[in-house]
């Protein structure tokens, strides 16, 4: 490349690039989004394909195999909360008079420290939300017929993955040629690389499931504990939305706050939820997800947010899920190709010893709690 290249051209070339792969990925949406959960989820269940394979069943039977338990486990979830939706669908009486009784006591309180005068009733704010549903009826369309779209396109899912497990040496040997040249040092390396992507996939997404289930766990024993009803329901969906980092826990703890503040008779209970999604969290950020999870997917906190927000723009709800992996596997890109290092440095968390001063004192608890649980773990394995 020419050296003297002015440094405006360079940056009209890179945002050339960057305009037409954000407008390529938007555009090839509906390809992409079934293809990388297929990927994804394929990763995580090759060793079951490959552990019975072991037992010389056929490749083509280990892969439907190992797509029936993946389905098996996705039943279950929406056998769940088609029960718990069931229950909460019959106390919709119940949520409806506690709501008209709400405002009426907001309607005192305004008349009688504001004075503030009119009335605040269920009906006129069901009336409201339908003219906006009639003043936005186009937007809303489009978005109901992308979102059809998209539920469409997850039933390509299982026929994606199926076909990803039956060929996966074949991908895997088109990436060896791809990207090795041919040349023995780049193919090892690219073969490092796939293997460090391989192990990071499942680690994520297996860590991330078991971690949900523990977050499941303790929420739903917070609430119940509380006295707040759907207790389990409220705490599985909190625990499910833990997919989305920082985003996705503030989401889900909103629900049960304001079901507690319209269900229940004081306003201690609500903050009480809130405190003890605050400690369940903190407990997550610091001993759950690192421990279970690892090292190897951990991102600083700005990269993450970014991914996030991107994600949000380009696809969705589904980009602020896959843009975390996504980000994750260009980090082991940048830490394994020498003239990205400095980007795979950029995306990666500060060092333990320069985050550590910027850390609340409860959080320093809990992650010594963690360094303490891996000291004795080294230390039996000694034994052993």
């Amino acid at each position: 490349m020419d050296t003297t290249t002015k440094w405006y051209v360079k940056y009209t070339y890179i945002l050339a690039a960057l305009i037409l792969t954000v407008y390529a990925m938007i555009m090839a949406k509906t390809i992409l989004l079934p293809l990388l959960f297929a990927l994804f989820l394929s990763i995580l269940l090759s060793p079951v394909a490959g552990w019975l394979e072991r037992y010389k069943i056929p490749r083509f039977l280990s892969s439907f195999a190992a797509i029936l338990v993946g389905l098996a486990v996705f039943v279950a979830i929406g056998f769940f909360f088609y029960n718990q939706m069931s229950s909460f669908a019959r106390d919709a009486d119940m949520f409806a008079q506690r709501l008209e009784e709400l405002l009426a006591s907001m309607e005192g309180f305004l008349a009688t420290w504001f004075a503030i005068e009119g009335e605040i009733n269920l009906d006129r704010i069901v009336s409201a939300i339908f003219e906006w549903i009639q003043e936005n009826a186009a937007s809303l369309t489009r978005g109901i017929t992308g979102a059809a779209s998209t539920i469409t396109s997850v039933f390509l899912v299982p026929v994606y993955m199926y076909l990803m497990l039956l060929f996966r040496e074949i991908l895997k040997n088109f990436a060896l040629r791809a990207f090795g040249g041919g040349d023995d040092h780049s193919t090892l390396k690219v073969h490092n690389i796939i293997l460090k992507v391989k192990t990071l996939v499942q680690k994520y997404i297996a860590g991330l499931l078991m971690v949900i289930a523990i977050l499941a766990v303790l929420n739903s024993i917070m609430l119940m504990v509380i006295g707040v009803d759907h207790a389990i329901f409220f705490g599985v969906f909190a625990a499910m939305l833990n997919v989305i980092p920082f985003i996705g826990p503030i989401m889900g703890s909103i629900l049960p706050i304001l079901y507690a503040l319209i269900t229940m008779d004081s306003l201690i209970y609500p903050i009480i939820i809130l405190v003890g999604f605050y400690i369940i969290q903190l407990f997550e950020s610091n001993l759950f997800t690192p421990t279970i999870v690892g090292s190897q997917v951990s991102m600083n906190a700005l990269a993450t947010l970014l991914l996030i927000f991107i994600g949000a723009q380009i696809w969705g709800l589904a980009g602020m899920i896959l843009f975390i992996p996504l980000g994750a596997i260009l980090k082991v890109i940048c830490d394994e190709v020498d003239s990205l290092n400095h980007f795979g440095y950029l995306l990666g968390r500060p060092r333990d010893e320069d985050a550590e001063g910027q850390r609340s004192a409860l959080a320093k608890r809990v992650s010594q709690l963690r360094d303490k649980m891996k000291e004795d773990e080294i230390d039996s394995g000694d034994i052993e």
